[in-house]
């Protein structure tokens, strides 16, 4: 038995049209009511399931370099701690950023 590989590139700037039959099964699934949805299959969530729960695992912010100014003794006391002093400013200005969003 031999697999063929198919590789396929799509523009999602410009996705291929559905069929007409596409069309129908998500017609006919939005006009299905909730109640008639069977989700028997799928488990409760438990108290710990949410405790270990993390929000946008796969997110990754872009980056954008810029020039800040920076207390030298602040920036000398970043690099003291070792390699990575940019993500740790980051992470700083982050976790303060969400901590006024709340």
């Amino acid at each position: 038995m031999s697999k063929t590989l198919v590789k396929r590139t799509i523009d999602l700037a410009n996705p291929p049209a559905l069929t007409a039959r596409q069309n129908a099964e998500l017609a006919a699934g939005a006009a299905r009511p909730d109640r008639e949805i069977d989700c028997s299959e799928i488990p409760p969530l438990s108290a710990a399931f949410w405790t270990n729960a993390v929000r946008d695992k796969y997110y990754k912010p872009v980056k954008t370099s810029t020039t800040i100014r920076i207390d030298s003794d602040v920036l000398a006391w970043l690099r003291s701690q070792g390699k990575g002093y940019q993500s740790r400013i980051n992470a700083i200005l982050r976790r303060t950023m969400l901590e006024s969003l709340k």
